[in-house]
């Protein structure tokens, strides 16, 4: 009994020491990783650098040093890691080239259009660009038809079909359950409201959005033709014939794809352009490799360019964020402090503000638009839209010294509305609560939800509304040093691609992010500088340390809800939100 005694306390004392031991080797290896976060891997001789094309694109990645425990990609599809990886690979000896794998990649049409910009640019220094896909869905395949060797699966589609925008209406099903909507608004194109106001979209709404989705769609066509050497009217044609379901032979013939291969021929074709032998591995690396690797051509300056990421709804507290609540945001109560920083910042030479939203509180983008104009007071600031900087996204754009969007971009929609929901019918009716009021004045319950709003309150409302569309295009007028007469002709919540807003003044050129720091520094009149990115992201560790029960409702309301999800989120979360909009439409159904 002694001696059973005696080997348990031993087994559990060692159990003990061992766990203790593990305990401390994955701490020190916890903080290495950390301390490492923004270091990578080394690059060796003959590398290819492989971007790996699905999912969703945001304007910031982030590192996942944790991935490479369970075999994944070291870091989130962000727009900045890989403008920053494609263009110091341009110059970095060891990386001989890139590999597009993929093609099923989320992301507005001016996202995709500035990392092809990247691509096209760098083939200019005659490194080679291959693609591979199983599948190319129709952004995929825009970004990869600029590679040398576009190769598809043998058993493979490519998603070629054109543009369109397919609005849902929610009016009669609310009407249903007794509930409307009671919507005030300026801006005849301003259709935000209209999925809960109508059965189908306005002849203004039809208007507007058949001119943008036919600009974007002729950017495209154009790009395509350009890398492709086929005729845009070609490539029309390919679309009305639907190209996914064609033969593969008709993708060979019209010249949208070069190859049909296997994957494991993938990895022949690509050690033959590599002269390497049979039994030797390819040194893949990846963006972000690249993007953190030591660049000797880059030089320590006390001068600072800020790169400030402004990307989601425009909201005033983080805590409320927008219709998605896990979803990144541009909080009013954050970023004006952001901004009052850079102003006091002595390094920070100029500042370039990364707009890539279709707006949101009214109230949140008049705040932020006020602190650029102090900003503007002491340093250039000039604008860079992304996908989309529309309504409230414009309304903090149009006070900047200079403002780049891409041809793609969707802009303006000046506009303001507000929306509540009356479910009155719904409560008293339908369900049977039933309400009684006592008050000392006139509009004592305003927001009673046991009625509809009266003639009186409505027209204290739309007089709000049309207050604050008085002050958004006066703001505008005055950062585009335009009449407001002038202003009010293309605004009405009309939306422009940025091609069409530079023809009207809405912004002084075309180009991408590099365009736009160039410009910044021009105006500061430096010859050598730094860029920083702000806010900076958030580190990966920090996810782990958040509550994610969010999270999972949210993936689980996506999985059921699919395409309905964007418009029903608004209706989960509209009380949360500013009664006052200057957004875009909450979805734009772009297929």
């Amino acid at each position: 009994m002694k001696s059973f005694l005696k080997y348990t306390l031993a087994t559990m004392l060692g159990l003990l020491l061992f766990s203790i031991v593990a305990g401390i080797i994955s701490i020190i290896s916890f903080a290495g990783m950390i301390a490492s976060e923004n270091l990578g891997a080394p690059i060796k001789d003959k590398s290819v650098m492989r971007i790996n094309l699905n999912g969703g694109m945001e304007e910031q990645g982030q590192s996942n040093p944790l991935a490479m425990l369970t075999g994944g990609e070291q870091e989130s599809l962000g727009l900045d890691i890989l403008l920053e990886a494609i263009d110091r690979a341009k110059t970095n000896d060891k990386v001989l080239g890139i590999y597009l794998h993929g093609g099923i990649v989320e992301a507005t049409p001016a996202m995709l259009q500035e990392l092809r910009q990247a691509l096209v640019d760098f083939k200019k220094s005659g490194k080679f660009i291959y693609s591979y896909a199983d599948a190319y869905n129709q952004g995929g395949y825009y970004v990869c038809s600029v590679a040398d060797s576009l190769l598809l699966n043998p058993s493979g589609t490519v998603d070629w079909h054109g543009m369109a925008s397919v609005p849902i209406f929610f009016k009669d099903v609310m009407e249903k359950v007794g509930v409307k909507m009671q919507v005030f608004k300026v801006g005849t194109y301003k259709s935000a409201v209209e999925p809960y106001t109508s059965t189908a979209m306005s002849d203004a709404n039809r208007e507007q959005v058949t001119s943008y989705i036919t600009s974007i769609w002729e950017n495209m066509l154009k790009d395509v033709s350009a890398s492709r050497k086929v005729k845009t009217e070609d490539l029309n044609a390919y679309a009305d014939s639907f190209a996914m379901f064609q033969p593969r032979t008709n993708l060979l013939k019209w010249k949208m794809v070069d190859k049909t291969v296997y994957i494991d021929e993938v990895q022949t074709l690509l050690k033959n352009k590599l002269e390497l032998g049979e039994d030797d591995d390819i040194k893949f690396v990846t963006p972000n490799d690249v993007a953190t690797a030591e660049n000797p051509d880059i030089k320590d300056s006390d001068n600072s360019i800020a790169v400030y990421y402004a990307y989601g709804d425009i909201v005033v507290d983080p805590a409320t964020g927008g219709m998605n609540m896990n979803k990144h945001c541009i909080a009013s109560s954050q970023m004006t402090q952001d901004l009052r920083d850079l102003r006091e910042n002595d390094d920070v030479k100029a500042v370039v503000i990364r707009v890539n939203s279709g707006g949101g509180s009214a109230y949140a983008s008049e705040q932020i638009w006020r602190e650029i104009e102090l900003l503007k007071e002491k340093k250039p600031v000039v604008i860079s839209m992304g996908g989309m900087a529309a309504s409230g996204g414009y309304y903090i754009s149009s006070g900047a010294n200079l403002i780049y969007a891409e041809p793609t971009t969707l802009t303006g929609s000046i506009g303001i509305f507000g929306m509540i929901p009356d479910a009155s019918e719904l409560i008293t009716q339908k369900i049977g609560v039933k309400f009684d009021v006592v008050k000392t004045n006139a509009l004592s319950d305003f927001g009673n939800q046991g009625r509809s709003m009266n003639a009186d309150e409505c027209r204290l409302l739309q007089a709000e509304i049309e207050r604050g569309y008085e002050i958004f295009t006066g703001r505008v007028a005055q950062g585009r040093k335009m009449k407001l007469d002038d202003v009010k002709a293309i605004a009405e919540g009309r939306v422009w691609t940025g091609q069409q807003a530079l023809d009207r003044k809405l912004v002084d050129k075309l180009g991408n992010l590099q365009d736009a720091i160039k410009a910044a520094a021009k105006l500061a009149k430096l010859t050598d500088y730094n860029t920083d990115a702000y806010p900076a992201p958030a580190a990966w560790y920090e996810n782990l340390l958040n509550n994610k029960k969010s999270d999972y409702l949210d993936t689980q309301l996506r999985g059921v809800l699919g395409e309905y999800y964007t418009t029903f989120s608004l209706l989960r979360t509209i009380n949360q939100q500013d009664r006052i909009q200057a957004r875009l439409p909450f979805d734009l159904n772009l297929q």
